[in-house]
């Protein structure tokens, strides 16, 4: 390894380190089945660009909610995650239009996921979440981190 990207490597793990996210927690709503989960909040610019990079594990009621100022229709990438993810991308109303899985991804070049919609809000999960609990699109994102929606 060079020693510039030794360094540069350095620094991604010490911005991994010393990010904090705020928690809560949310429900995921279809039908009469309420799917309650503890979160971490992805509300700025630099807590989206960390996400769940170099994390080891994700417990099978934890997620990230990314919570996005205005619509957008962007992908998601998986560039340092260890861990493979199911996404489900909401509108401001919290109604889910699509979700897609993702693959873990380590080096150059890292696929990017993106959904072929607008939406304002994105919950990561544990690969194969949302379809062991018969969760589609239509699906309603409910609960206290949609208050931490950045204005």
């Amino acid at each position: 390894m060079r020693p510039l990207a030794f360094a540069l490597l350095l620094g991604l793990l010490a911005l991994a380190q010393g990010l904090t996210f705020p928690r809560s927690t949310l429900q995921v709503v279809q039908g009469e089945k309420r799917y309650p989960l503890r979160v971490e909040v992805a509300d700025t610019p630099e807590r989206q660009a960390q996400g769940l990079m170099f994390r080891k594990a994700l417990g099978e009621e934890e997620g990230m909610v990314f919570l996005f100022s205005s619509p957008t229709a962007g992908g998601f990438w998986m560039k340092n995650t260890l861990i493979p993810l199911s996404i489900a991308f909401f509108d401001r109303q919290g109604t889910i239009l699509r979700i897609l899985d993702m693959e873990p991804c380590r080096a150059d070049p890292c696929p990017v996921y993106y959904p072929g919609v607008v939406y304002q809000g994105a919950l990561e999960v544990n690969r194969g979440w949302f379809q062991r609990r018969g969760l589609t699109p239509g699906a309603k994102v409910e609960g206290e981190a949609l208050k931490l929606w950045p204005r």
